[in-house]
C-alpha cells in the first residue's frame, strides 16, 4: 500500500543506500544533461505505509531543460511475509515492457528506482468521481486482460492461509482470541467453497490487488491513468480485485487517522453498477443485464476476502513494521466488517460475536 503526497526537500545524500547512490550517479551520467550527477536533491514522499519512497532530481546543465528527476523506493522491514520481491521485478519488469507503468532503472539490495511519472496520485475523493471512477474500470480490465508470464492459478486462498500462519505465529495470547485466529481456517475453507459453488465460471484475471487511491495516477491533461505498485499482483478472480477497490473507497491514508476507516462511503449499488459497467463495456455499449448483475453480486461476495486478507495484513504488519499507523486498529476494523456482513452475502451465522 502506498499514498504520496509530497513533504519539503533536504539534502537526502546520507539517507540513500550507498548502492542506490551508484545506480543513480550512472544513471545522471548517462543523460548528459545533468549539471552534477553526485549532487542530488531529495524529496520524501509522503504517506507510504510499507516503503520510504523518494523524489530524487539533479540541476539541469541547460537553465532550459527541465529537471531530471526518478522515484526511489526504498523497501519496508519486515514486509517479505506478505510477497516474493523477486516476483514483483518480474511483474514489473513485465508491465514496463507492455507500457503499463513506470519504467525500472535499477534496483538494489532492498529497493529500486524507477521512473518518475508526471502525473498526479489520486485521491480518496477522486474514487467517488463519477468520470474518474469510470477512466478507473477501464484501466483495470486492460489490466486484468495482460497476459502475464508464468501460472495462472488464483492465489487469493493460498495468500489467505499463508498469512493466517504468519498472523498465527506472531499474535499474542490475546489477540489470538480476539481474532478468533484458531477458527480462520475453516472460515477460508467454507469462504472459498461458497465462492467456488455461487460463482459458477468466473473469469480470472491478473490482479493487482491493491486497487487504492495512493496506487492510481492520472495526467490531468490526457486523462490517462496509470496503475502503481504491484507487489501483491497476481492471477484471481477479476471480481476479487474489484471488491478490494469498493473496500478502498471507505479509506482515506491523509487524514490525522488514516487507520480509520468509513463504511458508509462504500459505493452504493449505483455506483457499484455503473463501475461494474464502464469496467465491462468500455466503449458504452449497452449489456446484457445478467452478466452487469451477476459481476456486481459476486464482487459483494469477493469483499468478505478482502476483508479476511488485510484483517490478518493489519495484524501481521503490527508486529514486523514500525511505521506509526494503528495497524491493530485497522485489522479490527477489517474483521469487524467480515463477521458483519457474512450473514447477508453468504446467508449463514457468524462463528464469534466479534466487537
Amino acid at each position: 500500500m502506498v499514498a504520496v503526497e509530497m513533504e519539503a526537500a533536504f539534502d537526502g545524500g546520507s539517507s540513500i543506500p550507498p548502492d542506490a547512490k551508484k545506480i543513480l550517479h550512472d544513471l545522471a551520467s548517462s543523460w548528459g544533461d545533468v549539471q552534477d550527477s553526485k549532487a542530488i536533491g531529495v524529496i520524501p514522499l509522503k504517506g507510504a505505509m510499507t516503503n520510504e519512497v523518494y523524489q530524487v532530481y539533479w540541476p539541469s546543465s541547460n537553465h532550459r531543460a527541465p529537471q531530471r528527476k526518478v522515484l526511489l523506493r526504498v523497501y519496508g522491514e519486515g514486509v517479505d511475509v506478505f510477497f516474493d520481491r523477486k516476483d514483483e521485478i518480474r511483474t514489473f519488469e513485465f508491465m514496463s515492457r507492455q507500457g503499463q507503468g513506470p519504467q525500472l532503472l535499477g534496483f538494489f539490495h532492498n529497493g529500486r528506482v524507477e521512473e518518475f511519472i508526471n502525473a498526479r496520485t489520486l485521491s480518496a475523493a477522486d474514487l467517488r468521481d463519477p468520470e474518474i471512477s469510470a477512466l478507473i474500470a477501464v484501466k483495470l480490465k486492460e489490466f486484468h486482460d495482460l497476459d502475464m508470464p508464468g501460472q495462472k492459478d488464483i492465489l487469493i486462498w493460498r495468500r489467505l492461509r499463508s498469512w493466517l500462519q504468519s498472523a498465527k505465529r506472531l499474535a499474542s495470547p490475546e489477540e489470538t482470541t480476539e481474532f478468533f485466529l484458531d477458527q480462520l481456517e475453516d472460515e477460508i475453507s467454507h469462504l472459498e467453497m461458497e465462492l467456488e459453488l455461487t460463482g459458477g465460471d468466473q473469469k480470472v484475471g491478473f490482479c493487482h490487488n491493491d486497487l487504492q487511491y495512493g496506487n492510481l495516477m492520472m495526467d490531468e491533461e490526457t486523462r490517462l491513468v496509470t496503475i502503481i505498485d504491484y507487489e501483491y499482483a497476481s492471477y484471481n478472480p477479476i471480481a476479487y480485485d474489484l471488491a478490494n477497490h469498493f473496500c478502498e473507497m471507505a479509506a482515506d491514508y491523509h487524514t490525522e487517522t488514516p487507520h480509520v476507516l468509513d463504511f458508509t462511503k462504500y459505493p452504493d449499488l449505483e455506483e457499484r453498477r455503473r463501475f461494474a459497467q464502464a469496467y465491462l463495456s468500455p466503449a458504452g455499449e449497452e449489456l446484457g443485464g445478467v452478466d452487469l448483475d451477476r459481476l456486481v453480486e459476486d464482487v459483494e461476495k469477493y469483499t468478505l476476502a478482502s476483508h479476511l486478507l488485510w484483517g490478518l495484513w493489519g495484524i501481521i504488519s503490527k508486529h514486523v513494521n514500525d511505521i506509526d499507523f494503528d495497524y491493530g486498529e485497522y485489522a479490527r476494523q477489517r474483521f469487524r466488517q467480515y463477521w458483519a456482513r457474512k450473514p447477508a452475502l453468504l446467508g449463514s451465522q457468524p462463528r464469534g460475536s466479534f466487537q
